[in-house]
């Protein structure tokens, strides 16, 4: 038997598992710029007005730093330039993708019982790794054909759809590489996630500091900067492709070299030992559960304000756009002037802090699964610790771990903004209350996570499927047209624009009680249930 016996069937069983998951998030990341250009085409019909655009954009270094450089005054470059985070996005869903269909898999016991039929031992990371590599390859098809039928020129949208796919393959090569190292498939996350942000704050701070400044130099140490500087629709660099396969070519080789020196279940790195007894601050299961979530927690907070920072640093500057579209500026007067398009530009970023912050209340509560797959629930619930008291435990950082990180990300936009208008005391209280309204929508997906977990634990994973739908229905759905009842089904829809609208009691109450009930619900299926080891 070969060392790939059993990839094809593999690859099958990965299709069948994801039917639904890949083909959303490969729809949903190839619609993004579709969109983005036919809104930039609205706003900015002509040559003169794109040339202006494109002087805001390159005088303005917080648009520099959250979303890369542009290279050029056309639909096209700016195109590219505003769906910059598309990268970032494509990055993370490919590293995530092979995670799961390697580490996380292996520790919840199901690569051994594969490894009990003819499977070779590298097929699962074979496997795993040609499903996520074609998905990219598919997504960047359907970019640079969308571009072209937008009328956009082929060379640019091939360079463009290219530039997307290299992200996908570097960063599903980097959680190849992850998933040898740890134990855990949460580490394994952990590594691939700091990967992705050290890269991506790489790329802000050479971005913003320009070919001039002396540090330039330091977006090409970035793998996203390599994807960005091929710069399509302007000089196209093929040959900076070269990096990225070459990048992928090494951390593939790496990870299946990592792969025949350990151990099924077991990672590179072995883990530390703890103490023979515990310390005082661990008599409670809501102690444990710190000491389990406290990374996670403190990562996502500090992400999260980090990037409020960067949006509150932009926002007063985005008004100034309206002076290049006299049908963005039209539409400014009738809803109430320019400050109502950075009162709209902040409530915009929040909705994208709400379920960047759901995406840690499901990593926070589905930790419950993990623990309960690992076999290291068993051993706690044998003492003295109730079920509902060990659930609880977790549950509450998926509670109240998104209301801290959403309230870190206001906190630091409403502080950086109010520096820029120099009203630190005006607009602090209401950026920070349109980062907490958002709270409501995410504590939906958290309870769901847990009613999934209590009453039907093997379809768990669901939960980041309805976060995705969600994330689709309220980023999508309004530029597809779609019905208003359709889009109601995301929580996030019902979540008034704070700042700059009038908040009501009602919606908020509603989101409050489905949450409660999905939360009880779960609780009261996990104390009923058999304790399971396997998925």
């Amino acid at each position: 038997m070969t060392s790939l016996a059993g990839t094809r069937g593999l690859i099958r069983l990965i299709l069948r598992r994801d039917r639904f998951l890949l083909p959303l998030w490969v729809l949903v990341l190839a619609l993004l710029p579709i969109q983005t250009a036919v809104g930039i085409d609205q706003f900015y019909s002509t040559p003169a007005a794109l040339r202006e655009l494109y002087g805001t954009i390159t005088s303005t270094p917080g648009l520099l730093a959250m979303l890369g450089p542009v290279f050029g005054a056309t639909l096209g470059a700016i195109t590219a330039w505003r769906a910059g985070l598309v990268l970032t996005v494509v990055g993370l869903a490919s590293m995530l993708s092979v995670i799961r269909h390697t580490r996380t898999d292996e520790e919840a016991g199901r690569r051994e019982l594969l490894g009990s039929t003819v499977v070779g031992r590298n097929a699962p990371l074979a496997a795993a790794l040609l499903v996520t590599l074609a998905a990219d390859l598919v997504l960047g098809a359907l970019l640079a054909a969308g571009m072209v039928g937008l009328g956009l020129p082929g060379t640019g949208s091939v360079a463009y759809g290219l530039s997307v796919v290299a992200a996908g393959w570097m960063f599903a090569a980097v959680g190849a590489v992850a998933a040898q190292l740890t134990e855990g498939a949460g580490a394994a996350r952990g590594i691939g996630l700091g990967t992705l942000g050290v890269a991506y704050m790489l790329r802000a701070a050479g971005d913003t500091g320009g070919s001039d400044s002396g540090v330039g130099w330091l977006s090409w140490l970035s793998p996203i900067g390599w994807a960005q500087q091929t710069r399509a629709y302007a000089d196209e660099r093929w040959w900076v492709f070269a990096l990225p396969v070459a990048l992928v070519v090494v951390l593939v080789s790496a990870a299946f070299a990592l792969l025949a020196r350990r151990d099924v279940g077991a990672g590179v790195m072995a883990p530390r030992l703890g103490p023979a007894t515990a310390a005082p601050g661990l008599r409670s299961p809501v102690a444990l559960a710190w000491r389990l979530q406290r990374t996670a927690l403190l990562a996502w907070t500090a992400g999260l304000a980090l990037m409020g920072a960067l949006i509150g640093s932009v926002a007063d500057s985005v008004k100034n756009m309206a002076n290049e579209s006299s049908q963005l500026k039209d539409v400014l007067e009738r809803l109430g002037g320019e400050k109502v398009l950075s009162d709209a530009y902040i409530s915009g970023a929040m909705v994208i802090f709400a379920l960047a912050a759901a995406g840690y209340a499901i990593q926070a509560t589905l930790r419950l699964r993990s623990e309960e797959e690992g076999q290291r629930a068993e051993p706690v619930l044998a003492t003295s610790v109730g079920r509902v008291q060990w659930a609880f435990s977790h549950l509450l950082f998926g509670l109240l771990g998104p209301a801290v990180a959403l309230l870190a990300a206001g906190l630091a936009e409403g502080l950086v903004y109010g520096l820029v208008v120099g009203d630190v005391g005006g607009e602090l209280p209401r950026v920070a209350a349109g980062a907490l309204v958002q709270v409501p929508a995410v504590l939906v997906l958290s309870g769901l996570a847990m009613a999934l977990f209590g009453l039907l634990p093997r379809l768990a994973p669901v939960s980041w499927a309805a976060l995705a739908a969600s994330a689709f229905l309220v980023l999508i759905g309004p530029l597809l047209r779609l019905s208003h009842w359709l889009l109601d089904l995301a929580p996030f829809s019902h979540i008034p624009k704070v700042p700059g609208a009038d908040v009501s009691a009602v919606p908020l109450a509603w989101l409050l009680g489905i949450a409660a009930v999905l939360a009880v619900a779960g609780l009261a299926g996990f104390r009923r249930r058999d304790i399971v080891s396997t998925a």
